[in-house]
């Protein structure tokens, strides 16, 4: 048998190998189709409809992490452990979404004519409708499988919205040749039904029908809330640099910076993969073993930490290529990316870490080290961006993350002893 067959044969017989492989595949493709759908998009819509439209999905974006209240997490933290409560966390799934995510579209229709353009905010609520409630409801879905170990059904549902944009934008092009953001956002949302509808539709196939119990909205509140912070608080770390170098008018520094992130997020996708396949199991050993969580946690952030250096050398390597490929403008995006090349190794360490943590029980913990992070990361960039530009933005970024990985590595060690102490976040 050849070198490749035994590789095969050992994702074959190894469930979580196998699982982060869909995973990787999966968010590799929709990482193809998204930079496809983007282009496109641009070009269809030209430079100030483009504007206007990504006004309005940025000013939605900043809500979305609690459309739904953390009901897809909730559900794999309690249906990975125990399958019969599928019905009623389904159901939760369900009803938040719908319920939440109206309640959000209301309020950032009301909030978007005071914080936004009149044309930004003309799109609001066809936006904030795909977004905040159909797009969470696929988002859904895939967590559904996600939490039962069947993470190729998980990679499609996150593959079905960005393939049936890119071939609603490749339609528009073809029937209109030039749109309106209007037009798209119309059409956005009609794309975001359609796959919400087929991932429930597979769900309901698939595992049966949801059971709705308001009770446990309300008594699983609080937890699910913290998820939403702990993905609130992850978007503010991340994107805040962007934010401020826009805010302090240095849009050509933005582009630079912002070019060389987006690499560094599609390096981190091994990682990422890595993370999602080992979620569900943190959550139903952790039932059971605390020290068997941190155990495997602490394995997996090293070989996510590896891989990370790995992606890192590789971009370092390669960061020339950018100008010939972008263009001559991002000649500078080779320096950002070799300050940012790192990246992807500390996240190996803080999302493994940080998910062991949530499979714990404790997701407050983890919450409480985003925030801080969050709030780390403004404030360097505070003192650090009006000086050094993209190059203090970076600086910002290393450290955020670095400490971040510091921290949950030190959380996770130090639950087992807590655990047996007595405690964990809502039971």
């Amino acid at each position: 048998m050849t070198l490749l067959g035994v590789e095969i044969q050992k994702i074959r017989g190894n469930p979580l190998a196998r699982n982060a492989g869909w995973m990787l595949i999966g968010q590799g493709m929709n990482v193809v189709l998204r930079a496809g759908y983007f282009i496109l998009l641009a070009r269809l819509l030209g430079v100030k409809e483009y504007g206007i439209f990504a006004g309005a999905f940025a000013f939605v974006s900043m809500a979305t992490p609690y459309s739904g209240l953390g009901s897809g997490l909730l559900f794999m933290r309690y249906v990975s452990a125990d399958a019969e409560n599928f019905a009623v966390y389904w159901g939760n799934i369900l009803f938040a979404t719908v319920a939440v995510g109206s309640l959000l579209t209301a309020i950032l229709y009301f909030l978007a004519s005071h914080l936004l353009n009149p044309a930004s905010a003309s799109l609001a609520l066809p936006v904030a409708l795909g977004e905040c409630i159909f797009q969470q409801l696929v988002i859904g879905a895939g967590q559904v499988f996600q939490a039962f170990e069947q993470l190729r059904m998980t990679a499609i549902a996150g593959l079905l919205t960005s393939s049936l944009r890119l071939l609603a934008v490749i339609v528009m092009a073809l029937l209109l040749h030039r749109a309106t953001a209007w037009q798209w956002a119309l059409w956005s949302l009609a794309v975001s039904v359609i796959a919400a509808i087929a991932g429930a539709s597979i769900v309901l196939t698939r595992f049966g029908q949801p059971r709705f119990a308001p009770s446990l909205f309300v008594s699983r509140f609080g937890e699910g809330f913290n998820f939403s912070i702990a993905g609130s608080t992850q978007s503010v770390y991340n994107d805040i640099d962007k934010t401020m170098l826009s805010h302090y008018g240095m849009n050509v520094a933005n582009g630079i910076y912002t070019m060389a992130y987006r690499i560094v997020d599609i390096a981190t996708i091994p990682v990422i993969a890595l993370d999602s396949a080992v979620l569900p199991r943190f959550f139903r050993v952790g039932v059971h073993s605390a020290s068997s969580v941190t155990g495997l946690s602490s394995r997996l952030a090293k070989r996510g930490a590896l891989l990370g250096i790995a992606m890192a050398v590789v971009m370092f390597a390669a960061a020339p290529v950018i100008p010939h490929v972008i263009g001559r403008g991002f000649q500078q995006s080779v320096s950002a990316l070799r300050w940012l090349c790192l990246i992807p190794a500390f996240r190996g360490v803080h999302q493994l870490t940080g998910s062991a943590i949530t499979g714990l029980g404790f997701q407050r913990y983890r919450t409480f080290a985003q925030f801080c992070a969050a709030a780390f990361n403004f404030g360097l960039n505070l003192w650090l961006i009006p000086r050094y530009g993209w190059v203090g933005a970076a600086w910002s970024s290393l450290a955020t993350d670095g400490s971040l990985g510091v921290t949950n590595w030190i959380v996770a060690q130090r639950l087992p002893a807590r655990i047996a102490r007595g405690g964990r976040d809502a039971e």
